[in-house]
């Protein structure tokens, strides 16, 4: 750095002594002051004062300057001792850590790796446990939303549908004016009714019912056309076995004609379009025909409205269950015809009319002789279920109903270790009760299913059956 010379005040003080002592010389002595000159030595005082302000300031400053300086430098060495430290601290608490674990190995007897994978496989072991638990509860939740679901959707279709209830069956009963119309009926040695027997193969009992005469046939077309024919002939008054048989076959027609009707009507009112003209036809003769006290025809309407209004539900072809339901027991009209099971029967019936192949494997497996493939199919057993088990739906003679309880015990009492059976819920379930000693557990559970292949292949029923196997061991003892 160069020399900076700096104008003092005593500075200028000695200067002005050294003037007053030692007078400079003529030639040197400044020259009078002129006017003017005053001003211009006071702006230049002020000047030097000026720079005597700014010197001063400039040392405060680097007097400041050398002052912070000092401070940074001894904060970084601070830091740089401090880093130092922490360096140090991190090794030995590495070093405590490598200390640490090869202690705890030694006390264990076990690796670090070795610890690793035990405690994984601990963890694998209570997760799969945890998991078995969660889906066991998400299963049993399952069950139980489905079930509820399917208990919502049964309850949803039976209250939105007003069903009929079970009608006579087999029997007419034709009311008389008189019982001298018994010996018209009769003729003369019994041309007359031997005639309307023959006729419509109804059989035609007069009996000492005052005032009427009871048809009885299990054909319900045939019951139909000599129940009509025999109250015309009745209002006409005239009866012999020429204007039976005129009469007969003016109502056979008219009966043909009404069959149409009904299975059109049936199809209108279970809203399916565009039914083959044979189907309609079949379906009007189910009109007449009852099964366990229920009219066929119109328990297809309704299981057509049930199978619609489940499929909705459930998101199915509305449209494929309805016709599926409506036809499902459309084989039944031709049984005394073709041999095999309705269902079958209906189902070869459906497709030689164009039905598509959905509604007729619907109809083909109601009763399972087919495994159900589709939801449709499904859909169509649950509503010919509910339709035949809804109460009221079917009713059964008293004789029927305790044969039939009968038959169920007497299925179950043959095998070996049973020692006592109930028919119970008329006839829907079954409660058999074992020897413990004699039948283990094994043996219960086959009991139960062969009970159920005996029923299922021995008796007919609506619905289902349950066949329950209690087995109970009981130790007693007393302490006196």
């Amino acid at each position: 750095m160069g020399t900076r010379v700096l104008w003092l005040p005593w500075r200028r003080e000695r200067a002005a002594g050294a003037s007053e002592s030692h007078p400079a010389p003529a030639e040197l002595r400044p020259a009078p002051a002129e006017p003017g000159a005053a001003d211009d030595a006071d702006e230049l005082r002020a000047r030097r004062q000026e720079i005597a302000r700014m010197e001063e300031r400039a040392l405060r400053e680097a007097d400041s300057l050398a002052t912070h300086g000092a401070e940074l430098e001894r904060r970084t060495q601070a830091l740089a001792d401090r880093e130092r430290n922490l360096a140090k601290a991190l090794d030995e608490l590495k070093s405590a850590k490598r200390v640490q674990r090869r202690e705890l190995e030694r006390i264990s007897g076990l690796t670090a790796a070795q610890a690793k994978q035990l405690l994984l496989a601990e963890v694998e072991q209570e997760a799969r446990q945890q998991a078995g638990l969660r889906l066991q509860q998400i299963e049993e939740e399952t069950r139980h939303e489905a079930e509820r679901r399917a208990r919502n959707i049964l309850a949803i279709a039976t209250q939105r549908l007003a069903g009929k209830h079970s009608s006579e069956s087999t029997t007419r009963l034709v009311e008389l004016p008189n019982d001298e119309m018994k010996g018209r009926i009769i003729g003369r040695d019994g041309r007359n009714i031997r005639a309307l027997e023959k006729l419509t193969g109804v059989d035609v009992i007069i009996d000492e019912t005052p005032s009427a005469v009871v048809l009885s046939s299990f054909d319900g077309v045939r019951r139909e056309i000599a129940r009509v024919t025999l109250e015309r002939l009745i209002a006409d008054g005239r009866i012999h076995p020429a204007l039976i048989e005129e009469t007969y076959e003016h109502v056979r027609e008219e009966i043909d004609a009404r069959i149409v009707e009904e299975g059109e009507k049936a199809a209108l009112e279970a809203r399916v379009a565009g039914l083959h003209p044979e189907l309609a036809r079949l379906l009007g003769q189910l009109a007449y025909r009852t099964s366990y006290g229920q009219n066929v025809l119109q328990h297809l309407v309704e299981c057509s409205h049930l199978a619609a209004l489940m499929a909705q539900e459930l998101g199915a072809s509305v449209e494929t269950a309805r016709r599926g339901a409506l036809l499902h027991d459309l084989g039944k009209a031709v049984t005394h015809e073709v041999e095999g099971p309705h269902a079958e029967v209906g189902a070869r019936i459906a497709r030689r009319h164009g039905e598509p192949e959905a509604v007729a494997h619907a109809i083909e497996a109601h009763h399972s002789e087919v495994e159900p493939r589709t939801v449709e199919a499904v859909i169509v057993q649950a509503a010919d279920a509910v339709s035949g088990a809804r109460p009221g739906a079917r009713g059964d003679a008293l004789e029927q109903y305790v044969g039939r309880l009968r038959d169920l015990e007497e299925i179950a009492s043959r095998h070996h270790g049973v020692e006592r059976v109930f028919a119970m819920r008329a006839g829907r379930e079954i409660r058999v009760v074992v020897d413990p000693g004699a039948v283990d557990d094994e043996r219960a559970a086959l009991i139960a299913h062969e009970i159920a292949t005996a029923v299922e292949g021995e008796t007919e029923y609506p619905g289902r059956i349950r066949i329950t196997v209690i087995r109970e061991s009981r130790s007693t003892s007393f302490a006196s």
